[in-house]
């Protein structure tokens, strides 16, 4: 498979999961806080590198591809995400995503997305924030949720993008090195073949 028809596959399914987090926020009325990073900045933020194709496929397209493979490398043991644009330098949680339209599956589910506990149980999986500041919407979601209400899980979407290219997503790394692996894979491909739709001049 092309590397653009597998971009054009996960953007299918983020438009589709975009539909229904859209859908459940408007139930539940949880939202993330306006230039709010701590997500952002979790050194623990784990990524694959096909959730970040579309980006990747994205800068290519632009130019870019090389100038940020080099700012990559020298950012890939640091935990902040390199797509992230801190607001000030006082607080580096706060800020925003600089590339909102190409975040990542984990970016779309966290905060909107549940998992299964041991008994089997739908989880929502969210933040402290929200689950502190917007303690009886979490609440009223938790509830509904184990009455039936709909929401997406992890898991499902997790299989999905696997379908897609089961190498690139079943490969868990630090955001930033996603970020990296996702551009070389782009560059790779685009190194001995024609560029798409007659972009010959654009990288």
């Amino acid at each position: 498979m092309t590397i653009d028809a597998k971009v054009r596959l996960v953007e299918g399914l983020f438009e589709q999961l975009d539909l229904e987090i859209s859908a459940f926020q408007n139930k539940t009325k949880l939202h993330c806080i306006a230039g709010c990073g701590h997500c952002c900045t979790n050194p623990s933020l784990e990524a694959s590198p096909l959730e970040f194709l579309p980006w990747a496929f994205h800068i290519f397209l632009l130019g870019k591809a090389e100038d940020t493979l080099k700012e990559l490398n020298l950012k890939e043991r640091q935990s902040v995400c390199h797509i992230f644009s801190p607001l000030n330098l006082i607080d580096s949680t706060m800020g925003r995503c600089s590339d909102y339209k190409y975040r990542g599956l984990i970016c779309r589910l966290f905060g909107y997305a549940a998992s299964r506990d041991k008994y089997g149980q739908q989880r929502l999986v969210t933040c402290k924030i929200i689950k502190e500041n917007q303690q009886q919407h979490f609440q009223e979601a938790s509830e509904a949720i184990s009455k039936g209400l709909y929401v997406p899980m992890f898991t499902d979407y997790y299989m999905q993008l696997n379908n897609i290219d089961f190498r690139l997503g079943n490969t868990i790394v630090p955001v930033n090195k996603a970020l990296k692996l996702a551009l070389e894979e782009v560059l790779q491909y685009y190194a001995y073949r024609p560029f798409p739709g007659g972009l010959e001049k654009i990288a």
